[in-house]
C-alpha cells in the first residue's frame, strides 16, 4: 500500500534539499509573504507528513519550485527510500 504522506514529505524535503533551503529559511520565506509559519511548525509538519496540499503548494511556491515530476520522483524514492521489510536482528553467537 501508497503511504502518500510519506510521498508528500519526501517530495517536499527534497525540493527543499535541491534548492539548499532550511525548514530556518523555508519559515522566513513563508513569513515574508505572510503565511505564519514558524521553524518548529514547519519541522513538525514535514516530519509527521501530515500537511495540507494548500501548506505544500505553499511552501513549492516561496521556494520557486514550478515544476514537478512525479513520475521521476517516484523512481527515485526506490532508490532512497527506508527499506520495506523489517530490519534483521542478529543474535550474538558465542
Amino acid at each position: 500500500m501508497t503511504n502518500w504522506n510519506d510521498i508528500a514529505k519526501r517530495l517536499l524535503k527534497s525540493e527543499l534539499v535541491k534548492r539548499g533551503i532550511s525548514n530556518n529559511d523555508l519559515a522566513v520565506m513563508l513569513n515574508e509573504v505572510g503565511i505564519d509559519e514558524t521553524k518548529a511548525s514547519i519541522d513538525s509538519k514535514i516530519s509527521r507528513g501530515t500537511f495540507s496540499a494548500c501548506f505544500l503548494l505553499q511552501c513549492l511556491t516561496v521556494i520557486g519550485c514550478y515544476k514537478i515530476e512525479i513520475n521521476d520522483f517516484e523512481s527515485q524514492l526506490l532508490m532512497i527510500a527506508e527499506p520495506v521489510e523489517p530490519y534483521k536482528i542478529l543474535k550474538n553467537e558465542k
